[in-house]
């Protein structure tokens, strides 16, 4: 509980502000309307659904000024750096920018259902109103200039025809289609089968901010205006206006000229809001794709390509003014294959190297598409865009006296970039390096995927046998997938001095790792350090360290306590 605290209190703290708010906002809009004089009149035909709908369309403004930013992905990175010198739980909040886009965006739906079942309340209460009752009520609602027809209850209006020929209709039914649209496609099955669906309905955020933007200038709620509520024969009269009928025997059209004195209050449709709460995250996310464009449009040199097994292709590329830092990531973009298409992929190369790289592993139609157009000598290679770099949890791994880093299948990526550093780092002697000490294990289905990886490796573990370090780095690799020829194979070559899959001194381990050994062996010989744990990799594996981290920190802060890190794309 206490390593829980740890970690997560910046972000229980980030939750309860962020419902706080939400809860404030719902409650203050629905009293306003449900309680306030403007409103004693709009609630007698449509009771307490008014309230609901724009309590909901308060706590909708605030979502909708919320959901962009965790996307900026700039934003994020320059506050990753302007934020390096706070706490560790204070930067792990920029690692859950997704997550809490998620939740925001599944707010706006829950909120989206509230405000849309209570408007068609509205709407059929309206439509419902008996002209026999209420006659001046319905009229004065209705219109500013006294007309005594019920706009939506006539035969050429209909609540339908209501709904589809008003600015608030129309853009409400636009909304709603698309948000439906954008939720039901960010599924994970959808995103990572169907990632060009996920990618395309997604951008029609534009289409649900200007719908957004234009919902409610229509002014179709109103409410008694100031002026007339400062006449206190208008107040005094309310109760006797709610209880007034027209009399049996009397002719509805004539004159009461008592009522006609208690009741001549004017109304007045509600200022639009919305703009004010959206304008600016939208202006900054103009900026932040404007940027972006302007960078992807730089030109980006593919110096060198390299096939490696398992279907994975290395590309190097070189661009002017690129800076990176261990474990971030960037944007690709092939106009060959797609003009809008934009994939992420995490940068396998280290800082000190003259060019970047990436490691692609065949995942679906695109990536299988970018494969093939390389590997096909017959044609010009393609041209990429590139857009980033951008930041991520791993940039923090140098903080750490002790790292743990685990990599599954092609995960091992941001993995790559971090020990390359490494090796560069004592190539010069750097003595600004932190961390002394480093766990690394990666978990494959195949032996193929070793390959690629192997000769860094290899040439680390050189490195820090010439530079006397050779105990900073422990690693291990799992094979999850194997057949009895190949451990057959590897119980023959048990006694050889390097692996029979690898070539490295350190044996390849056959199943999954038994992840509260390992936990518990670092607990044990880091007894007082702070040990980073890294992962990229499925959330599953992920549910499974978080919980070791728990487990095996001290409840004494001066004693060994795991901070758990997850890469987000």
């Amino acid at each position: 509980m206490g390593n829980w605290v740890v970690n997560h209190w910046f972000s229980a703290v980030v939750l309860i502000a962020w419902l706080g708010l939400n809860i404030f906002l719902f409650t203050n809009f629905f009293l306003i309307y449900e309680k306030g004089k403007p409103f004693q009149y709009t609630r007698v035909i449509l009771g307490s659904a008014l309230a609901w709908a724009r309590g909901s369309a308060a706590c909708l403004n605030f979502n909708c000024l919320l959901i962009l930013l965790p996307v900026c992905r700039n934003l994020l990175s320059f506050l990753r750096g302007t934020l390096s010198c706070c706490r560790r739980s204070v930067r792990k909040q920029l690692d859950h920018n997704l997550a809490f886009h998620k939740l925001v965006g599944y707010t706006i739906a829950l909120m989206t259902a509230i405000h849309t079942i209570a408007h068609l309340f509205n709407v059929e209460r309206f439509y419902n109103a008996a002209t026999s009752k209420n006659i001046t009520l319905e009229g004065r609602l209705s219109s500013i200039d006294g007309d005594w027809v019920n706009p939506i209850r006539s035969e050429a209006q209909t609540p339908p025809i209501f709904c589809f020929t008003t600015i608030a209709g129309v853009t409400g039914v636009v909304i709603t289609l698309a948000l439906i649209l954008m939720i039901t496609s960010s599924t994970e099955f959808i995103r990572r089968s169907y990632f060009e669906v996920f990618w395309y309905t997604h951008h029609l955020f534009i289409i649900f901010f200007a719908g957004l933007l234009i919902h409610g200038v229509g002014r179709i709620v109103r409410g008694q205006t100031s002026d007339s509520m400062k006449h206190n024969k208008y107040e005094s009269c309310h109760d006797k206006f709610i209880q007034w009928k027209v009399p049996s025997g009397r002719d509805e059209d004539d004159d009461d000229d008592d009522g006609e004195k208690c009741l001549q209050p004017s109304f007045q449709g509600n200022e639009p809001m919305t703009w004010k709460w959206i304008l600016a995250p939208l202006i900054l996310y103009v900026f932040e794709r404007l940027l972006r464009f302007y960078r992807s449009q730089q030109r980006v040199v593919v110096t060198k390509t390299v096939g490696h097994p398992s279907k994975v292709l290395e590309i190097q590329m070189k661009k002017r003014g690129f800076r990176m830092e261990v474990g971030q990531y960037i944007f690709i973009n092939c106009p060959l294959i797609s003009t809008l298409e934009w994939h992420p992929f995490t940068l396998t190369s280290a800082p000190e190297e003259d060019f970047f790289s990436v490691h692609i592993r065949h995942a679906g139609d695109w990536t299988d598409s970018l494969i093939q157009a390389f590997e096909d000598t017959t044609h010009k290679p393609p041209s990429l865009k590139v857009d980033g770099p951008f930041g991520t949890a791993s940039e923090d791994v140098f903080q750490y006296e002790v790292s743990m880093l685990v990599g599954a299948g092609i995960g091992v990526t941001p993995f790559a970039s971090i020990l390359k550093s490494i090796w560069y780092k004592f190539q010069h002697e750097d003595e600004r390096l932190k961390t002394k000490k480093i766990y690394f294990y990666w978990i494959c289905r195949e032996t193929g995927a070793f390959a690629w990886f192997a000769d860094l490796l290899l040439s680390l573990e050189q490195e820090m046998i010439s530079s006397g370090k050779d105990g900073f780095l422990n690693y291990r690799l799992f094979l999850t997938n194997w057949d009895s020829n190949l451990a057959g194979h590897a119980i023959i070559n048990f006694d050889v001095a390097t692996d029979a899959v690898t070539g490295l001194k350190q044996k390849t381990c056959y199943g999954r790792p038994i992840w509260e050994n390992e936990f518990s062996k670092v607990a044990e010989a880091h007894p007082r350090s702070t040990v980073g744990v890294f992962l990229c990799g499925p959330q599953a594996l992920g549910n499974s360290l978080q919980q070791c981290c728990h487990q095996y920190s001290s409840m004494d802060p001066r004693k060994v306590q795991f901070y758990f890190n997850k890469e987000n794309f």
